[in-house]
């Protein structure tokens, strides 16, 4: 999947502070971590997700051209920041918890240990790649455990919150043990089934709900319904 890798997609104060390290001078190693306070929901346990995603995004991160460009006009940091966001490479290292490890509250998931400017700059985008994968997985693997092995589908794409949510949500949901998507671009990037009959709106396209069914069926006749159970 294409991920967004601009170093933009950050808060303007991990900039801010940017800047007044390397004013400062400060460019010793600290260690970050991500870890979790207390269980949501009375749940038992939180699924680790989005490795993949954080690994890939520090490995191409960038200000752009047209980033940089941008980010000269409006005035907002001196010469020294503007060089140093035109040149970053990331060069910390990353230890983390394997995809799909179960993992309790204080547990560090992820751990960056990196120059300080360097970690500082990419905090915001990695907490929101392990924040929304997480949560995804977390309660993909409760339900897959509440529906005692009934077929599962992810249809989540018309309502989550963005496309590139969507397409970080179906693999995650895979892995915990959803049969399938019904999001094409997730069949092609990740290779998950896809899934999808009709919508309501199309039986009342027709005179009757039969005349729909034997219409769909007669165009669509292979998976036309799907077994309650996984094979």
């Amino acid at each position: 999947m294409n991920l967004n890798t601009s170093l933009l997609l950050t808060d303007l104060y991990e900039l801010n502070m940017l800047e007044a390290y390397l004013d400062d001078n400060r460019t010793e190693t600290p260690l970050f971590e991500f870890f979790v306070r207390q269980m949501p929901f009375r749940w038992g346990f939180l699924m680790a997700a989005g490795l993949e995603q954080v690994l890939s995004f520090l490995e191409q991160a960038s200000f752009s051209e047209d980033d940089m460009a941008w980010l000269t006009s409006t005035g907002r940091f001196n010469d020294k920041a503007l060089h140093y966001f035109a040149s970053f490479q990331f060069t910390g290292d990353v230890h983390a918890m394997p995809e799909g490890r179960i993992f309790f509250p204080h547990e560090p998931i992820l751990r960056v240990t990196a120059p300080m400017p360097q970690a500082q700059l990419i905090e915001t985008r990695i907490i929101n790649l392990l924040h929304f994968q997480t949560v995804v997985a977390s309660k993909a693997v409760h339900v897959v455990l509440a529906a005692q092995n009934k077929l599962l589908v992810d249809f989540g794409l018309r309502r989550s919150h963005g496309g590139e949510a969507d397409l970080l949500a179906a693999p995650v949901s895979h892995i915990v043990g959803f049969a399938g998507t019904a999001t094409l671009l997730a069949e092609k990037e990740f290779g998950i089934p896809p899934y999808g009959t009709m919508a309501h709106s199309f039986v009342q396209a027709y005179a009757s709900e039969r005349t729909a069914f034997e219409s769909f069926a007669c165009a669509r006749p292979k998976d036309l319904t799907y077994p309650d159970r996984h094979p």
